[in-house]
């Protein structure tokens, strides 16, 4: 017989049953089996940054990150705050560093706000702080919108290098006697 679909041990002819029918019906018993909190959208999670530049005094809290996507607005408070303080010089830093600062920012508790050091460095900057120190790289991250130097006043250094270093995110280095840490989303290395 042409046509039966076997329930059990209950049969039923389904009349005019072709391939496309039976298709749509399947689409169709698929829809109404999802759970209609399900179909109804879901905000997507805020990320935000709190940063404040201590050679300029520039303070910015920017939702850089809202409905699925980047807020370029936010993005271009977060790249101006990180400017190279010596030229002022604005760079699109590697947006991958702003995630890696917010996911810090949660594994210390969240709500934190990071005193940035250093953030992008031009490349003028950088060969004039490689004359006068030997930890300044000379292909270093800070040029490529990859890296910032930060601390946050309510963290202690060894709590904050430690964190960092959990996330696995790229490269992390801790200068105690300066009372910062080097954080990059370049290759993960520890120092």
């Amino acid at each position: 017989m042409k046509n039966k679909i076997m329930t059990g041990w209950n049969s039923k002819v389904v009349p005019n049953l072709t391939r496309r029918n039976f298709l749509g019906v399947g689409a169709a018993a698929a829809v109404l089996t999802v759970a209609p909190s399900a179909l109804a959208a879901t905000p997507k999670p805020v990320r935000e940054l709190t940063l404040v530049n201590l050679h300029t005094d520039e303070r910015t809290t920017a939702p850089y990150w809202e409905g699925g996507d980047f807020e370029s607005d936010a993005l271009v408070a977060l790249n101006s705050v990180l400017r190279d303080h010596r030229t002022g010089d604005v760079y699109d830093m590697d947006a991958r560093l702003y995630d890696a600062l917010t996911h810090l920012n949660q594994t210390l508790g969240g709500g934190h706000t990071f005193h940035i050091i250093s953030g992008y460095r031009s490349p003028a900057s950088n060969a004039a702080l490689r004359k006068n120190s030997s930890g300044v790289a000379k292909k270093s991250f800070h040029m490529r919108g990859m890296a910032v130097d930060v601390r946050v006043p309510t963290i202690d250094l060894n709590r904050l290098h430690r964190a960092a270093k959990s996330l696995k995110m790229g490269g992390v280095g801790k200068y105690a006697k300066s009372n910062f840490i080097h954080f990059d989303v370049g290759p993960v290395r520890y120092w």
